[in-house]
């Protein structure tokens, strides 16, 4: 079966940046699994995996567009400290939900801390990167009809959430 709109999808993957470094991979043991035209992953790589099927390896190389979106310099602010009321140690590298002005809930990555003045990044930690996947096709099956009416895939057994 060929992979199109409304099938689950099982896959294995590795995924690297433009400098070779991993920046995520499926466990052997769990692989991952989408609906296929559902949104469940990005753009590019649902893109390059139309019409593969079962047993099928690829190389596929996602443009920051097609994947997390470019970086978005605005999204990226100096807050003072303040705003980290009750955490003791604020450190490059940690993330936080934020409430933005409109309400909004999103979650900021500390990237520097300069005494009281905090620099956050709201962007998604891989915006503006090349994605580098390489990915075997393990098993291509037609959606249930809950799945498809949910948009997601289910596990074993059904329905869990």
């Amino acid at each position: 079966m060929q992979i199109t709109e409304h099938n689950v999808v099982s896959i294995h993957y590795i995924l690297t940046n433009d400098q070779g470094d991993l920046l995520d991979s499926s466990s052997k043991e769990a692989p991952l699994m989408y609906m296929h035209g559902a949104n469940n992953i990005i753009p590019g790589l649902e893109d390059a995996l139309e019409g593969k099927k079962t047993g099928d390896a690829l190389d596929v190389r996602v443009s920051p567009e097609q994947g997390y979106g470019l970086s978005i310099p605005e999204l990226i602010q100096q807050v003072d400290r303040v705003m980290f009321q009750g955490v003791e140690t604020i450190e490059a590298g940690m993330s936080f939900q934020a409430e933005d002005q409109s309400g909004y809930m999103q979650r900021v990555h500390v990237t520097g801390v300069d005494g009281d003045v905090v620099t956050v990044n709201a962007n998604h930690p891989l915006a503006g990167q090349y994605l580098n996947f390489s990915v075997t096709v393990l098993d291509v099956r037609a959606a249930t009809k809950e799945e498809v009416e949910h948009g997601h895939v289910h596990g074993v057994g059904g329905h869990h959430h």
